[in-house]
């Protein structure tokens, strides 16, 4: 993923997938980016380990979110629960 954050939320966004994450390149904060910034960031994400490694990531990430939003996982125990709560609630 290639991360240009202009405002707000952005900034936190482009730090988990280029720091945290390790699946994206930034192509920096300033307002207007010089196409040669943008070129070279699309080619990191494309060609190369670099590249291959952040892929490989990506498809852990996937397998990660799918498990957990199957019966069993955490997020879908997790809404499971909260629903349940919702509901004890309204009946009192």
């Amino acid at each position: 993923m290639v991360t240009w954050p202009e405002r707000a939320d952005q900034f936190y966004n482009e730090k988990l997938m280029t720091q945290v994450l390790k699946s994206g390149v930034s192509v920096g904060t300033q307002k207007w980016v010089e196409r040669e910034a943008i070129g070279k960031a699309v080619k990191e994400t494309m060609k190369g380990e670099r590249a291959e490694e952040m892929r490989n990531r990506a498809r852990k990430l996937v397998e990660a979110a799918k498990m957990a939003v199957e019966k069993g996982g955490s997020s879908y125990s997790d809404l499971d629960s909260l629903i349940e709560e919702l509901n004890s609630e309204r009946k009192l």
